[in-house]
């Protein structure tokens, strides 16, 4: 319905541009319409006495302040690097979602009060024709809002925009509380009224605390979705010149602003310039099919060494014998004086409950037995990205 509306805001030279443009739209549109929206019931509150109608007024008031926030926020976010913000400002967009979670439930709180106090001295309503079809036309309208929300999402991937829109619908349920309350008090005489307006507060402070924690969540820095690994992983796959690759960290600065470290495994034998020129491919290739700014490690590998393919080959068996779906990688055989030193990481699944130690002392144990009396360095990654799309 709203596509090419939106589309229209979105078509500019970059991401940020275009992220910036449909999210200052979205808050405009969200505060005229649900200030809008709160004149309508809070007349049909007054009109009608009902403090279920005036509380589901508030909220959308409160939506309302949030929609300011969200102006406020996309266009800080779109704001340049600076000295003091090297990596920029995009995630004032974040910042403004918790501040927008404040509200809502200092709202939540103050209309739960006023709704006790309506249980303890209730008053009967003057629900009119009037107030039930301001009721409907606001429904009318959140549904409306909460699908124009959706496609701004859809178009610029905003996870506050998505909230928005998650909170039109939740705001469609509320009024229908409200419509029914005052239908029942109308048709049959039982004040309900209080308890209606309780229940919505109720609402309101819970959708509060979940804004929050997601805002939080943003703030402090998630982990990336198995979708987005399993895009970085198929584009390393492609690379079938490189050996192996692992350790892959991911951390954002805002939506538009992703970084990303790996370490990439190459045959030792290569020069420095054909090492170069592979890890600049897949650099350029993340920052122009994913948009993330990605930093390579080398490792390198020694697969041309027999003794090395020999003892790798044991190892491999060795974790598989555990049945415990071990991975490992950063695995090197050198020299040192008069011994021979095995190094190498254990990527631990989730599920295996046994310790560090025991893992290492059931591994050093096997190795000496199978492979022969090696010094050995073994470390284990309990966190690492791949493993979720490897397993």
């Amino acid at each position: 319905m709203f596509k090419q509306w939106i589309k229209k805001y979105s078509m500019k030279e970059t991401k940020e541009e275009a992220r910036t443009s449909v999210g200052i739209i979205a808050g405009r549109v969200g505060l005229v319409s649900n200030f809008l929206l709160f004149v309508i019931k809070l007349v049909a509150g007054l009109l009608s006495g009902s403090i279920s109608i005036i509380t589901d007024g508030m909220n959308n008031l409160g939506d309302a302040a949030s929609s300011l926030l969200t102006l406020f926020g996309f266009r800080a976010a779109s704001k340049p690097a600076d000295k003091e913000h090297p990596y920029g400002h995009e995630r004032s967009e974040y910042i403004s979602g918790l501040l927008i979670s404040v509200i809502i439930i200092y709202v939540g709180f103050q209309f739960f009060t006023s709704s006790i106090q309506q249980i303890m001295n209730p008053t009967s309503l003057n629900a009119t024709s009037l107030v039930f079809i301001l009721l409907i036309v606001s429904i009318i309208a959140k549904m409306i809002q909460g699908n124009f929300y959706r496609s701004a999402a859809k178009e610029i991937e905003s996870n506050t925009l998505h909230s928005a829109a998650q909170d039109s619908v939740n705001d469609v349920y509320v009024t229908l509380i409200v419509l029914v309350s005052a239908t029942v008090e109308t048709f049959t005489g039982w004040q309900i009224d209080g308890y209606a307006g309780a229940l919505l507060s109720i609402l309101i402070i819970y959708s509060g605390i979940q804004a929050i924690r997601d805002s939080i969540d943003d703030l402090l820095g998630t982990m990336p979705s198995k979708e987005e690994i399993h895009e970085m992983k198929e584009l390393l796959d492609q690379y079938d010149v490189i050996v192996g690759y692992h350790d892959l960290l991911v951390h954002n600065y805002g939506p538009n602003k992703t970084f990303a470290t790996i370490h990439i495994e190459i045959d030792d034998s290569w020069d420095l310039r054909r090492s170069h020129r592979i890890i600049d491919d897949i650099e350029e290739d993340f920052m122009d099919k994913l948009g993330v700014e990605l930093v390579c490690h080398l490792d390198p590998i020694a697969i041309q060494n027999e003794e090395h393919t020999a003892i790798y080959r044991q190892v491999k068996q060795i974790l598989n014998s555990l049945q415990l779906n071990l991975k490992f990688h950063d695995f090197k055989v050198e020299h040192v004086d008069d011994s021979t030193l095995i190094t190498f990481d254990v990527v631990v699944p989730d599920y295996v409950e046994l310790t560090n130690d025991q893992l290492l002392a059931d591994i050093s144990k096997k190795i000496r037995e199978q492979i022969g009396e090696y010094e050995l360095k073994i470390e284990f990654d309990r966190l690492d990205l791949l493993k979720e799309v490897s397993e």
